[in-house]
């Protein structure tokens, strides 16, 4: 169970708030080697390291016709719904983070906008395994599509058969991805960070992925790629007091360990019998889980923390700076005001963790490991570039071009003073 501490001095908080991550440098070389051969060989590496890692060697991956239409037949009505309506939500959040052009007078005869267009071509990885996250796809193929991308390109890594599961084909073809590759792994991101004859080189590699793929993503930056932010361990902090539920907290914490054993999941009270309650809650309800060897193995990575105070709580809260936050106190507006790191914010004791997962409409791609002290989790804007313009009358250089000569003389790039006196000369010659 989790490790309890009672009311932790700030000069704890440091290795309190420390993820359990594991260091990536030992595998850099097999990274580069894939990209390596990846680079040379294009489509024959993809094969050679698909037999090697994945047990398969299948010279033809891209996913056809009739293995969607399988797939659609197969998948459960009931299955189906759950995935149109989870879509119709994220879809309706993401269409509502559409902007308007900026446009700017910022001095008579200056004008500045800004527009924001589409990257053209986007990668998306979902991983698989035990657990194949179709709901993934959702997550980043919606918002794609409503940002206008020209392409999505999506990799999976194929089973032992040579196939995906049905329901990330079906979703796949939901949400209009056409260009499906039964490909996974370090060999996948670098397929599409580099191109191969089959699989096109993107743009942005989006989705999350074991430590090899953390690792790929990485190196895919040294191949003039964006990426949607630096991946690790999932992990869930709950703040609670006396009005919450035990039984729900632990639910709570219980359904973001059995991710993986690396998750973390860390409780934080100002109530202490809570620590106790909670702790029974989560003996009883791990003794029921599929993935309780999973969960069981990352509480060993959590904490459970008492603080005398809600300030003293919200600051190391903030310390921490959780991918995902549960609030359930009843001075809400106390603990949402003073949010200040964290990737996604689920608030009162009827908001699980698994809503934003699956289908309230927020997106679950989170920045982890501390990163939400500088990274957003992925939305709209994730999927375009933001370009600014302007233009400059006549009257507008007269009345800016001084403060231009004056500071590119100050500087010392007299080229960049000459462009702006050579037009206002221009002008003074045509009076």
């Amino acid at each position: 169970m989790m490790q309890p501490y009672l009311n932790p001095n700030s000069s704890e908080w440091r290795s309190l708030t420390k993820r359990p991550t594991a260091t990536y440098k030992s595998l850099e070389p097999l990274v580069t080697s894939v990209f390596d051969s990846v680079k040379k060989q294009g489509d024959q590496s993809i094969i050679d390291y698909t037999a090697q890692f994945d047990g398969i060697r299948q010279d033809d991956f891209k996913v056809k016709t009739d293995e969607f239409e399988k797939a659609n037949a197969a998948v459960p009505e009931g299955l189906k719904k759950a995935i149109q309506n989870a879509k119709a939500n994220i879809a309706s959040f993401h269409k509502a983070q559409l902007s308007d052009t900026i446009k700017v007078t910022t001095q008579p005869g200056v004008e500045c906008w800004q527009e924001k267009k589409p990257i053209e071509i986007i990668g998306l990885y979902i991983p698989g395994g035990s657990a194949p996250l179709f709901s993934t796809i959702l997550m980043l193929a919606v918002p794609a599509q409503i940002a206008g991308c020209k392409e999505i390109v999506l990799c999976s890594p194929p089973s032992k058969d040579g196939t995906l599961p049905d329901v990330v084909l079906y979703t796949a073809q939901l949400c209009g991805v056409k260009d499906v590759y039964k490909v996974g792994g370090i060999q996948a991101i670098a397929a599409m960070a580099l191109g191969t004859e089959s699989i096109p080189k993107v743009h942005k590699i989006f989705g999350p992925g074991n430590q090899y793929v953390t690792v790929a993503k990485q190196c895919a930056t040294r191949h003039h790629v964006a990426i949607d932010m630096p991946a690790g361990p999932s992990e869930l902090l709950v703040a609670a007091d006396g009005t919450a539920n035990p039984n729900f907290i632990a639910a709570d914490l219980l359904s973001q360990a059995e991710h993986g054993k690396d998750s973390q999941v860390l409780f934080v009270t100002t109530h202490k019998p809570l620590l106790e309650e909670v702790a029974r809650a989560m003996e009883t309800q791990l003794r029921e889980l599929p993935r309780k060897e999973i969960a069981a193995a990352a509480l060993k990575n959590s904490k459970a923390l008492y603080f005398k105070d809600d300030s003293t709580a919200i600051e190391f809260i903030n310390a921490y700076g959780p991918e995902h936050y549960i609030v359930c106190v009843q001075n809400e507006d106390l603990y949402l005001d003073n949010v200040i790191n964290a990737g996604s914010v689920f608030v009162g004791n009827y908001t699980p963790e698994s809503a934003g997962d699956y289908a309230s409409g927020t997106n679950h791609t989170l920045p982890t490991n501390g990163y939400s002290k500088q990274y957003s989790g992925v939305n709209l804007d994730s999927f375009r570039k933001a370009i600014t313009f302007q233009k400059i009358t006549k009257e507008g250089i007269q009345a800016l071009g001084e403060t231009i000569e004056i500071m590119a003389s100050a500087e010392g790039l007299e080229a960049h003073k000459n462009a702006v006196s050579i037009r206002l000369k221009t002008l003074k010659d045509e009076i």
